[in-house]
């Protein structure tokens, strides 16, 4: 079947197909036109063809926050973008609202394969929805779905919900997207299909250091006639005490799922960039505050009301920790999870889970009117009950006579404004200074820009002679181009954000945080920016080499000695002290923590800590102080993973990389190939095998194995100096794994 495409995203092992047959495509959507009909029967399931898979991580990165509504496209000049801009104010005038109905349904189905029809659950409305919009969780939990995001139940589970919708209509699969477990399904009346245009995917994973797909996101957006949506399907952090973990994923799908625009110059879309968002999934807020008895007494007594009141949800979104500005239904129906398999028995293992209402539903946006909120107690494949919402939607169609005279109106305005007036704008200042910039924390400075003069202008932040970029590496401006009405502000955020790319060469000095931007106007003047400010030094991003000389808290080290340290030729120049430390005490520190607190941590290096303990602990390091590492385990354990991300060189230096996917089979060779590192690298690799050994005595409460942990620690020991392809990475991680099965010491 034609159609099956990649989708760039920044989540590991992702996977998104647009099974539309016989559409053209632009940017992965579905073309208007009428030779775009979309004809896709849904017995056509297994005729979908296999896509490799690729790394989509980026690592430590940050991603700006899009401000401001990009309005250039890529073929046109100013005078399109102005045109565009006042047919946008003047939308009201030559679109009126028609009313459709999208099904919006999810289900965390625990790793289970379909055995019952769907139809009691996405055939459950009296007519047939004009949308479908179906996310799955916990899709497969197997260790080759986790790891290579390889799985047969995405054909298993699309055939059965192809076969569950409403019997009384024909749909078409516009797009398919999956992140591990987590997948979502667009289905669409095929009399709607040409109507579908600018159709995009992608997927964020919010597992540890963002880069395990577990948990995280899946997301499409696309443009129906002249309406903008977005459909989110998430699956957030578990266990009833970690609400501020699944206040922290949702905050970093909103970040880091972005959208590309036609022009890839342009900053790309945020979820919330949208007319409409749809959010679905197990969301696994729980609830609070009382036990098991007290909430199965409720239940009986089928008390919502107050029960609801102990929702952990909803007492995030009152205190306006999470969805701000989405709405949820009256909840009207028996909690979802957790049920015994098979059956609607409340959890009778060992664990009791308390009841809560983990899968949920919910809008954001004008025109939507929700027709039913439920669950389906039919189903019983899984410990979790499956949810449907119907929304009514006011969709924003066009008339094609009133935008005909719109445009032309505008057209003529535009002609008399340009031969009489030129761009200017006021710039609310000219230098910028971060104080203190530190490894991984954001810092922010505003500029605003007022158009002043007597017609719109367009702005662009511009390369300066001989450089690549607009600006350095470390900074970002937000939009870096944009549009201004006649009269009208803009906000650009300048943000500084250090990462594992930037840290070394400012930790070495031969960075500096120094750039001068250079904003353009279109049939404008230049502007010049300053910026400066001051990096403080962190292990994080600093070579091994240099860590063992240091007996003392980086921070506390003169700048000169740490930029002595870190000039190249480690291994020939002369030593700054007599003896240097065996490994860099940082990593000993965080391992003698995880080896004293966490030989039983259940989740360890697999559940990601939370970010404002990560600070605390970089903080730590680099400072001393405290004497012992605060936070979590989890937290120290990303921590420590990021630290070895971060290492310019990594453990198995680059030069040996090649000779380590050669001898990957042969223990012995693998083991001739640790003892050529050079002898820190030798000793960080020896120390950290060595207690990931220890690790797995306690396997069965920790629940690791030597798959897991080969996974996680093969990637950032053996970095590829190159982009590394799966039959590498399984190479890697049968390199380490002779490291953890015997002792070789």
């Amino acid at each position: 079947m034609s159609g099956v495409n990649k989708e760039t995203g920044n989540s590991l092992n992702a996977v998104s197909r647009s099974p539309v047959e016989g559409n053209k495509r632009v940017n992965s959507g579905v073309e208007s036109g009428p030779e775009s009909q979309g004809k896709v029967k849904r017995e056509g399931w297994n005729e979908l063809k296999r896509e490799g898979r690729h790394d989509l991580v980026r690592q430590s990165s940050h991603t700006a926050s899009n401000k401001a509504t990009m309005l250039a496209m890529p073929q046109f000049g100013l005078r399109d973008n102005l045109i565009r801009c006042e047919l946008l104010k003047n939308e009201d005038i030559y679109t009126y609202l028609e009313n459709f109905s999208f099904f919006i349904g999810t289900y965390n189905v625990n790793g289970q394969t379909p055995k019952e029809s769907l139809r009691p659950w996405l055939g459950s409305t009296s007519t047939p929805p004009d949308m479908y919009c179906v996310g799955f969780q916990e899709l497969d939990l197997s260790k080759e779905a986790f790891f290579f995001n390889d799985t047969p139940k995405e054909t298993e589970w699309m055939k059965a919900v192809s076969e569950g919708l409403h019997p009384d209509a024909k749909y078409d699969l516009v797009k398919l997207v999956r992140l591990v477990g987590i997948m979502l399904l667009f289905y669409v009346r095929n009399e709607h299909a040409k109507h579908i245009s600018e159709m995009e995917a992608e997927t964020v994973g919010t597992g540890i250091m963002g880069r395990m797909g577990n948990k995280g996101a899946v997301a499409i957006r696309f443009r129906f006639h002249n309406s903008d949506i977005c459909v989110v399907n998430s699956h957030l952090a578990a266990h009833i005490e970690e609400y501020e973990r699944r206040n922290q994923d949702y905050k970093d799908i909103c970040s880091r799922l972005l959208f590309r625009q036609h022009d890839p110059a342009l900053v790309p879309l945020t979820i919330m960039k949208h007319n409409v968002v749809l959010w679905l999934g197990d969301l696994n807020y729980r609830l609070s505050d009382l036990d098991v008895d007290d909430v199965k007494d409720l239940i009986a007594k089928k008390d919502f009301e107050t029960l609801h009141s102990y929702d952990q949800l909803k007492r995030q979104i009152d205190e306006k920790a999470v969805f701000v500005g989405f709405v949820e239904g009256e909840i009207g129906f028996l909690p979802t999870y957790k049920y015994d398999t098979g059956s609607d028995q409340w959890d009778t293992s060992e664990k009791c889970r308390v009841p809560a209402w983990c899968d949920r539903i919910l809008w954001r946006g004008k025109n939507v009117r929700q027709l039913h909120y439920q669950s389906h107690m039919d189903l019983k494949t899984s410990d979790h009950k499956p949810v449907s919402s119907l929304l009514e939607m006011g969709i924003k169609l066009v008339n094609e006579e009133s935008y005909k005279n719109t445009f032309e109106e505008i057209v003529r305005s535009l002609d008399k404004m340009e031969n009489e007036c030129i761009p200017s704008v006021t710039l609310s200042r000219r230098e910028f200074h971060f104080i203190d910039v530190k490894f991984m924390q954001h810092q922010a400075e505003t500029l605003t820009l007022h158009n002043d003069g007597q017609v719109p202008c367009q702005f662009e932040f511009i390369q300066k002679l001989d450089e690549p970029t607009y600006c350095k590496p470390w900074l970002t401006a937000n939009p870096a181009k944009g549009f201004i009405a006649q009269g009208g502000n803009v906000d650009i955020d300048l943000e500084v954000f250090v990462n594992r790319s930037t840290a070394t060469e400012l930790n070495a000095g031969r960075q500096q945080i120094e750039d001068i931007l250079v904003l353009h106007l279109d049939r404008g003047k230049d502007y010049f920016l300053s910026v400066l400010g001051n990096y403080l030094p962190s292990c994080f991003g600093s070579s091994i080499q240099t860590l063992c000389q240091l007996r003392d808290p980086i921070q506390e080290m003169p700048l000169e000695t740490i930029r002595e340290l870190t000039l190249s030729g480690d291994e020939t120049r002369p030593l700054i002290i007599d003896k240097p430390l065996d490994i860099p005490k940082e990593i000993w520190q965080m391992v003698d923590h995880l080896y004293r607190n966490a030989p039983k941590q259940g989740e360890l290096f697999q559940q990601p800590g939370l970010r404002s303990e990560f600070v605390e602990i970089r903080d730590c390091l680099d400072t001393g102080m405290p004497d012992s590492l605060p936070g979590s385990n989890h937290s120290v354990a990303e921590a420590l993973l990021i630290f070895l991300d971060a290492l310019p060189e990594p453990v198995v230096p680059f030069s040996l990389y090649q000779q380590c996917l050669e001898c990957c089979s042969n223990t012995s060779q693998c083991k001739k190939v640790v003892s050529l590192l050079p002898q820190c690298h030798k000793n960080v690799f020896n120390y950290i095998a060595a207690f990931l050994r220890e690790l797995l005595k306690h396997s069965t409460h920790n629940s690791l194995d030597v798959n897991i942990l080969a996974t996680i620690f093969a990637a950032l020991l053996l970095r590829s100096p190159t982009k590394q392809d799966l039959a590498e990475k399984r190479k890697t991680q049968e390199f380490f794994q002779h490291f953890l099965v015997q002792d070789l010491s």
